[in-house]
């Protein structure tokens, strides 16, 4: 049985992931960084890809086709979109939608599966699904999970939600953007990598997880957000992946 795959962007996120790693065999391909080893007894390889949707594509052939991994799962941190949702709140997505892939008409820019156009390689449905299966087995694992206030937030204990997580080129530091992509598209969270790695995937086969601990809320003041969060919601989103090791 082959290794979980991790993939990663930013060095706060691999770090709570590999510096817990078993015996690292340290790789390098195309410009990434790969540690194979144990993380608590269960073979996985963590990817420290970096930002954007060519780097998850590119890190999730690596994983798949180098390492031989049988799941793929990204852990990171992303913006909020739900209003019901808080930083330091985790989402982990159902299903997983490229907000920028689409085309540019008279009346304004039409999102679409990305890879096909209606009028060239029609498509029914939009984004990408979870594994229904392991969705169960994610539940489960996590039905009595508990995580620990942030130091500088309300003092609430962040909550886990299921839902719709959102994928584009681009750092949404915006309240219009981030009102229109909640309204038209029902997205929990917006981030750079997870559906270009779910698509990798689907092309290969490969079951995926997304998992995303919110360091900012995606409006105006998401940058300040960012930077303020970013440790400690890091955190949360690598115990969640240990913590989900043994069902994945």
């Amino acid at each position: 049985m082959g290794p979980v795959g991790i993939l990663c962007a930013i060095p706060q996120e691999f770090a709570f992931l590999a510096d817990n790693l078993v015996h690292p065999e340290i790789s390098e391909r195309a410009g990434m960084t790969f540690h194979a080893g144990r993380l608590d007894g269960h073979p996985v390889v963590l990817a420290r890809a970096g930002m954007g949707k060519v780097n998850a594509a590119i890190a999730a052939t690596l994983l798949i086709e180098r390492f031989g991994c049988r799941v793929l799962l990204f852990s990171g941190i992303a913006g909020g979109l739900d209003p019901e949702l808080a930083v330091g709140d985790v989402v982990i997505a159902e299903d997983v939608v490229q907000h920028d892939a689409g085309y540019t008409s008279e009346e304004g820019f039409v999102v679409y599966q990305a890879g096909h156009l209606p009028f060239f390689s029609p498509y029914e449905g939009l984004g990408h699904a979870a594994d229904g299966a392991l969705m169960e087995r994610v539940r489960a694992a996590l039905a009595d999970l508990t995580l620990a206030p942030l130091s500088a937030g309300s003092g609430d204990a962040p909550r886990l939600h299921y839902g719709r997580v959102l994928t584009g080129d681009q750092f949404v530091n915006s309240e219009t953007l981030r009102e229109r992509l909640f309204r038209e598209f029902g997205g929990a969270a917006v981030e750079m990598e997870g559906a270009a790695m779910a698509q990798a995937c689907h092309a290969f086969g490969v079951p995926w997880l997304v998992v995303r601990a919110l360091s900012d809320l995606a409006g105006s003041q998401s940058h300040f957000d960012f930077r303020l969060f970013i440790d400690e919601v890091s955190l949360s989103s690598a115990l969640i992946v240990r913590r989900l090791l043994p069902v994945l």
